[in-house]
C-alpha cells in the first residue's frame, strides 16, 4: 500500500472518531498520533499526514463552507460522519495541495476511500460532491 494512501486512511479514520465523539480541535490532533503511533509504522513521509490533519482542523470553517455551497441533496449537517470525513480530507488536498498533487489524484484517493469504507452509494456520493467542489474552488480562486 502506498504511503499517501495509508496516510489518508489514518487521517479519515482520526477526523471520523474526533467528530463521533464530538471532541474538541485540539483532541484531533491527540487522537490522530495516536493512531499514526498504532497504524503508521510504515508511513515513509509522516509529516505529510501531520500536514492533512493539521489542514483540515485549522480550515475546517472555509471546507465546511465550501461543502455545504457544494451538496445540493440533503443539508450539509445531515451528510453521513464517513461521508463528512472523507470529503473534508479531499477539500482540504483540493485547496492547499493541488497542482502539486493532481485534482483527479486527490478524487480518485477520495472515491477509494469511500470504496473501502462505505457502500458503492458512498463513493458516487463522494465522485459527485467533490466534482462540484472542484467547480467551485475554480471560481473562488479566479
Amino acid at each position: 500500500m502506498a504511503t499517501r494512501h495509508l496516510s489518508r486512511i489514518i487521517v479519515m479514520q482520526s477526523l471520523y472518531e474526533w467528530q463521533f465523539n464530538n471532541y474538541s480541535q485540539d483532541k484531533a490532533l491527540e487522537i490522530f498520533n495516536r493512531n499514526l503511533l498504532e497504524f503508521g509504522q510504515d508511513i515513509d513521509e509522516p509529516e505529510f499526514s501531520t500536514k492533512l490533519i493539521s489542514g483540515v482542523i485549522n480550515n475546517l470553517e472555509k471546507i465546511d463552507r465550501i461543502l455545504s455551497l457544494s451538496i445540493k441533496s440533503l443539508p450539509y449537517e445531515q451528510v453521513p460522519l464517513l461521508e463528512k470525513s472523507i470529503l473534508r480530507l479531499a477539500t482540504y488536498e483540493l485547496l492547499y495541495n493541488y497542482p502539486e498533487i493532481p485534482y483527479k489524484v486527490i478524487i480518485n484517493e477520495a472515491i477509494e476511500l469511500a470504496k473501502n469504507f462505505g457502500t458503492k452509494a458512498t463513493s458516487k456520493f463522494i465522485n459527485g460532491v467533490l466534482a462540484t467542489v472542484y467547480e467551485n474552488i475554480a471560481k473562488i480562486e479566479q
